[in-house]
């Protein structure tokens, strides 16, 4: 064969088998709403198991399979509740409390606000004895911490702003008492979802920190005034107690007074995008 020839069709084999394993990476990550998410995570068998990487709360990583979609999930069972708990940071935090449920708790949140593409499917289910939060395992590239660490910039910076915005407000709604860079998740096309609310909710009514609160979404903010309390204590009422939805809703009212001043005061092209 003459060598030419035989260098193109190299080249086209290898430009064939490129595109084949292309497909075969999108066909792993399935196009279903978060209903059908929901639903599979629910119902799909587990077909194996081992620990994740990441994290202290005895997070692992399943395999799970309904005959036709096969992907992975993270289960979370941890459930402590103590009267005292010595932080990290040399604090001591009264009736600490570390559950999976605060998981189930935020993402029907974020639902109700319209954040269903932040935070990922979180349900309840059991496993090997264990009751915990399954959620959909997300197609990952780094986190917040190695982009931080690794000095990398998102192509789009204002498109990466709008979304950390979005966490940022969403952070102050729910009080997470351990908020930290790993649970910042970005994916290939830089979309970001934030995970893992196990000490999230406290009873506090004020927001810990309003300085985080620089723009807001404008449909975010519409939702966040129509947020109705008796909806969230109706869809959180395994996971959330009264006052921890009240607190909730407390926190809500401060963040909207907060943007609600600093539009009278900067004007609504400043704070709102």
């Amino acid at each position: 064969m003459n060598p030419l020839c035989l260098r193109r069709q190299l080249v086209l084999a290898a430009v064939i088998c490129l595109t084949c394993g292309l497909f075969a990476v999108a066909a792993d990550e399935p196009n279903l709403t978060n209903e059908q998410m929901k639903q599979f995570l629910l119902t799909a068998k587990v077909v194996k198991s081992h620990d994740s990487k990441k994290g202290v709360t005895h997070t692992m990583r399943l395999t799970l399979s309904d005959g036709t979609i096969t992907h992975d999930a993270s289960f979370q069972p941890i459930d402590e509740h103590k009267r005292e708990m010595k932080l990290a940071n040399g604090a001591t935090e009264l009736n600490f409390v570390d559950s999976y449920k605060y998981n189930i708790a935020a993402y029907e949140l974020a639902e109700l606000l319209g954040m269903g593409d932040i935070v990922p499917v979180y349900v309840e289910r059991k496993w090997e004895g264990n009751t915990g939060s399954l959620s959909w395992w997300l197609p990952v590239k780094m986190d917040e911490a190695e982009r931080y660490k690794q000095k990398i910039t998102a192509p789009d910076p204002d498109a990466w702003n709008n979304q950390m915005y979005k966490i940022r407000v969403f952070d102050q709604l729910v009080s997470d008492a351990d908020p930290n860079l790993t649970n910042v998740l970005i994916g290939e096309n830089w979309q970001i979802w934030r995970i893992d609310f196990s000490r999230a909710f406290r009873p506090n009514k004020d927001v810990k920190s309003p300085k985080d609160l620089v723009r807001c979404d404008r449909q975010l903010l519409e939702k966040l005034k129509a947020l109705d309390g008796n909806a969230l204590m109706e869809k959180t009422k395994r996971y959330l107690t009264k006052d921890e939805v009240r607190a909730v809703m407390a926190r809500r009212d401060k963040i909207v007074a907060q943007f609600q001043t600093m539009i009278a005061e900067k004007g609504e092209k400043e704070v709102l995008y």
